[in-house]
């Protein structure tokens, strides 16, 4: 049977020259004369009620290359010096016959890598991938009562996207051999269509495929299924990538350094930038520490670094007069959502001024160069409450509601804790943008977290001062509302201006989601959430 239908396929490639070629066009049905064969054409508005078969390097994806998600693997998963092995090896890779040049790349991303301890399947591969989606495939996806996805690529890359994020019933991908808790590089045999649809109960002889000529014709998605649509690299290059707000489950956390999509050239760019962005990391480090802001800010503007400053005439009154006296004897307390941990330190070089921040966990290194006053909390509610009313005694403090940091453009729920100590509260609103490497990480080395940054060709900053709430919500006299009320309003300002979505999720959410854990760590033999 499966000669039959190779030997089918054959004789439609001879027709399929006569022919423009369309997005998804060769319906094929093995049981249908080849004289009876019609363009097929997809339709948004139609719902198919069958088994969808997708592939999805050849009809999912937008992009063909692999590389990419390999890369990821290796500097995500193994590190630097895997990620710079496999770089060396990609023009001795691309001699390679397909096939053997994916097991290749297999073989030096994942030797080596504990099994239990992999994450980048579900913490950074599924924004690559989601990225790399296809208007038109996501399309033919989500009008199927059925989904199948079929892959190439290990199982462990693709999984975690194609569930979580495209909700794709079931997965078929290429299992790892795993030896002691390592996997050695190597994949099983391929599973068979056939058997899938049995164990799962799905009408094979009603499914329909949507797979790449490009892969062959002995490809076995090809040889369970009722229609075939096939789709060349000609189609591809004439999708449309899926837009954001299309995702049907929105992309909030993701892991990982890289903050760019590691093409060859790409990735080649970036080793090449690293001896000096480390060098360049190391001055900007100092050039904060060491100097007063006045000289700070234009010697970092000259290295590349950016800040945009706005305020508001009801924001604070200590920005044009420092010495300006109130009748509250306590300071400001200064609310902001958490981009990354140098948040307190561009506030204190827009106001001119070092403010104090607390902060729930933060490395030895980081507190001991940091060149204004930090005090950890202990999320003990009463105590942190007292040592922050405390604070405020000696001057302004800032504090980061969300107790974590997050990338994307949404707010994580505010903890009502600021709005119990009746202070004078100024929203700020922070965003930063870098281009090379993520500043922040979940499973990373949270101290590596400011060198990082710092180490962008240029990282920049937005830092807005929004109107005070003091009066509207009564802080400092009667008539005081609720502290839920308080932070959802702040919440809710932040992410007005910012143009971000303000959500219910925690940094327990967070942690459970990247690195399989509840963000507790032990340090000194006391317990810490980390940010």
């Amino acid at each position: 049977m499966a000669a039959k239908v190779k030997a089918f396929l054959i004789s439609l490639l001879s027709l399929k020259s006569l022919t423009d070629p369309a997005p998804i066009h060769c319906k094929v049905n093995a049981q249908t004369p080849t004289s009876k064969l019609q363009k097929c054409h997809s339709e948004p508005e139609k719902s198919y009620n069958h088994t969808l078969v997708i592939d999805v390097e050849g009809a999912l994806l937008k992009s063909s290359p692999l590389f990419p998600y390999f890369m990821l693997v290796a500097f995500e998963g193994g590190g630097p010096l895997r990620a710079f092995l496999l770089l060396i090896l990609y023009p001795l890779i691309c001699f390679l016959s397909g096939p053997m040049a994916l097991k290749a790349m297999v073989m030096v991303s994942f030797c080596g890598i504990r099994e239990d301890g992999f994450r980048v399947g579900r913490a950074v591969l599924p924004k690559f991938f989601l990225e790399d989606v296809s208007l038109e495939g996501f399309e033919a996806l989500m009008r199927a009562e059925k989904t199948v996805a079929v892959s190439g690529l290990p199982k462990v890359m693709v999984e975690g996207f194609l569930e979580e994020f495209l909700e794709v019933g079931f997965v078929l991908g290429r299992e790892l051999k795993v030896v002691g808790g390592y996997y050695v590089g190597v994949m099983e045999d391929e599973k068979n269509l056939e058997e899938v649809f049995e164990r799962e109960k799905m009408d094979g002889d009603d499914a329909v495929g949507i797979g790449s000529l490009d892969k062959g014709l002995d490809h076995h998605l090809f040889l369970h299924c009722k229609e075939i649509h096939l789709v060349t690299e000609a189609d591809k290059r004439k999708y449309h990538l899926l837009p954001r707000h299309k995702y049907p489950k929105p992309l909030i956390f993701h892991d990982g350094r890289l903050a760019f999509r590691p093409t060859p050239m790409a990735t080649l760019a970036m080793f090449m930038w690293v001896p000096f962005g480390f060098i360049l990391a190391i001055l900007r480090a100092l050039v904060a520490i060491l100097l007063p802001y006045k000289m700070s800010i234009p010697i970092l503007s000259l290295t590349g670094m950016k800040l945009i400053f706005k305020t508001k005439p009801n924001s604070s009154p200590h920005i044009s007069s420092p010495n300006h006296k109130k009748q509250d004897p306590n300071g400001i307390l200064y609310v902001s959502n958490h981009r990354t941990l140098l948040d307190p330190l561009y506030l204190s070089a827009c106001l001119n001024k070092p403010v104090t921040a607390v902060t729930y966990s933060l490395s030895r290194l980081s507190e001991l160069i940091a060149p204004i006053r930090t005090v950890r909390l202990t999320r003990n509610r009463e105590e942190d409450r007292k040592t922050m009313e405390r604070l405020l005694r000696q001057g302004d403090l800032f504090v980061c509601p969300e107790g974590t940091t997050c990338r994307e453009p949404y707010l994580l729920r505010f903890s009502p804790l600021f709005g119990e100590l009746g202070a004078e509260v100024v929203p700020v609103a922070m965003d930063a943008h870098v281009s090379m490497f993520y500043g922040t990480t979940a499973s990373g080395l949270k101290y590596m977290d400011p060198l990082f940054f710092l180490m962008n060709p240029s990282p920049s900053y937005v830092v807005e001062l929004l109107d005070r709430v003091c009066e509207e919500y009564g802080c400092c006299g009667v008539g005081r509302k609720s502290r839920f009320e308080m932070a959802l309003f702040v919440q809710k300002e932040i992410g007005r201006v910012l143009g971000f979505q303000c959500t219910q999720l925690t940094r327990k959410d967070k942690y459970l989601m990247l690195a399989g854990n509840e963000g507790v760590v032990s340090v000194d033999n006391n317990i810490h959430q980390r940010k």
